[in-house]
């Protein structure tokens, strides 16, 4: 019988060995392509001496093409618990020198049970996902494997913050469990996603791509809009993901967590009096205003290069965490259409989800026109707007600083679907259109029987603009609350937020609403 120490030396020396991954030599291999090891990348993201590891010693029971002489170190994924910022975080990284991190019965299961645990603990899930592909070798148990995990991203989601770290290859089946979490992130270069590769797709259609150009984070970060965030490394990547953490509550009862603010609440910024241009055809930087506004200029961006015409965020006001969404005039002059509207819905509902209030910014000329735009379905798209913001009941807070016309009013949430508190500038403009089209309507006869149509036009143009260009005739109706100088907009963004955060709003029982998708 084997005494204690022989015991406890031999428990290190498994330990040695497990932890030594596919060698010193695959390791190096992995570095030398500008990538972290699977442990490397779990020890940045965790507090120095927090995780812990589980399923070490648990080992593949395939027994086909040679599978039985394959010793593959925790089956090619690494899974257990630590903190982050003092906060819990269950995760898992898939290890690419150990079988290129192939996923198998035994992989997902370890992956399936820290996922069940972060689900009963209510605590965030993280994956760093660096892997081959299904392990063909165990035929339907990878596929079932697959199986497993997204039937488990599907419950946790709105439960518990998933978000998924693409640092490698992610090919075929792999890539729906990232996309079924909420948020997605990848390293420029090293990274990808596809579900069919480039050798694949030449053999079918004739047609010749690299993965760059198919999946690679900047694709999927301009084109897709799979990814969220992109990364210059490794490094990089993991920690906008624990920045992304401090926003987030650890589930969908908890309050976001409030930090100290020494930005003081009733800072006030001159320059915004002058950021509307007079020419009402100028943009301006909105990202302008939102700095000047949330606790230290500091603005935190997913999906910040896709969509660019509407702009998503995370910030704080007076340490409250805050969901920013608002129009960009310097991009197709803050338009809605088909790709803005997905991004900021998904933005709205993961908001609501995890009870962070909705700070809506508003300067939005209408729906992006054109055929491309109704073929691509702008009314079923722009529709999920609609219907998420009268479906959040988190605290909604409106700004109105310019443009605010027609079905986009109503889609930048307005009082009618939902808002709590809406402010506005004086250079707000809330109207049925533009003064151009309006005139083109409401005038018509009398632009056609005047001796000089274009100046009579101009006159009517004007008369429209003198009439309705203007915040207050909405807010003789109280579908304004408060017309505000722009200077003063922070510390009243404060006082409302401030005001809303006990609100409670319960919907109608029913098992889920059918979402116009």
């Amino acid at each position: 019988m084997k005494s204690v120490a022989e015991r406890l030396a031999e428990l290190q020396a498994k330990e040695a060995v497990i932890k030594a991954m596919g060698g010193a030599k695959a390791v190096e291999k992995q570095r030398q392509t500008g990538k972290l090891a699977a442990r490397e990348r779990l020890e940045l993201f965790y507090d120095p001496g927090t995780f812990r590891e589980t399923d070490m010693f648990v080992k593949h029971r395939s027994v086909n093409f040679g599978m039985d002489r394959m010793d593959i170190p925790a089956d090619g994924v690494i899974t257990g618990y630590g903190r982050v910022n003092g906060r819990p975080v269950f995760a898992f990284a898939q290890d690419f020198t150990s079988r290129a991190g192939t996923l198998g019965e035994m992989h997902s299961r370890k992956i399936c049970k820290v996922m069940d645990l972060a689900l009963k603990a209510g605590v965030p899930f993280v994956g760093f996902n660096d892997s081959g592909g299904a392990r063909i070798q165990e035929g339907v148990d990878s596929l079932t494997g697959y199986g497993q995990i997204f039937y488990r991203n599907a419950i946790a989601s709105g439960v518990i913050p998933q978000l998924s770290a693409i640092m490698g290859p992610c090919a075929g089946g792999a890539v729906y469990s990232p996309a079924m979490t909420d948020y997605v992130f990848m390293v420029d270069k090293t990274s990808y996603m596809f579900i069919t590769g480039p050798d694949v797709i030449k053999s079918v259609t004739g047609e010749v791509i690299t993965q760059e150009d198919l999946g690679g984070a900047m694709a999927h970060n301009t084109k897709s809009g799979v990814a969220h965030f992109i990364a210059a490394n490794d490094t990089e990547a993991i920690e906008q993901i624990k920045r992304l953490l401090s926003f987030l509550p650890n589930n969908n009862m908890e309050d976001p967590p409030i930090s100290s603010c020494s930005d003081p609440v009733e800072r006030q910024d001159a320059a915004l009096d002058a950021i509307i241009p007079d020419n009402p055809n100028m943009g301006y930087d909105m990202k302008d205003v939102i700095r000047a506004i949330v606790d230290d200029g500091d603005f935190f961006e997913p999906h910040e290069i896709f969509a660019q015409n509407i702009i998503t965020g995370f910030a704080r006001l007076n340490g409250r965490p805050i969901g920013i969404i608002a129009n960009q005039p310097i991009v197709l002059a803050g338009c809605l259409d088909v790709n803005a509207s997905d991004k900021a819905t998904r933005f709205i509902r993961f908001c609501d989800a995890f009870n962070i209030p909705l700070l809506t910014i508003a300067d939005v000329p209408g729906y992006l026109p054109g055929s491309d735009q109704e073929w691509s379905g702008i009314i079923r798209h722009g529709a999920k707007l609609l219907w998420c913001y009268s479906e959040a009941t988190v605290p909604k807070i409106t700004l109105v600083t310019r443009k605010d016309y027609g079905g986009s009013y109503l889609a930048m949430c307005s009082r009618d679907l939902g808002a709590d508190m809406v402010l506005a500038w004086p250079t707000a403009e809330i109207a049925v259109m533009g003064a151009e089209g309006a005139a083109n309507i409401i005038f018509r006869k009398e632009i056609q029987e005047a001796s000089d149509p274009k100046i009579k036009r101009e006159e009517k143009i004007e008369e429209y603009k003198g009439l309705l260009y203007n915040p207050y005739i909405a807010a003789s109706r109280g579908y304004i609350d408060q017309v505000i100088i722009p200077r003063e907009t922070r510390p009243r963004l404060i006082d409302a937020l401030e005001l809303l955060c006990t609100k409670r709003e319960n919907l109608p029982p029913k098992k889920h609403g059918n979402i116009p998708m």
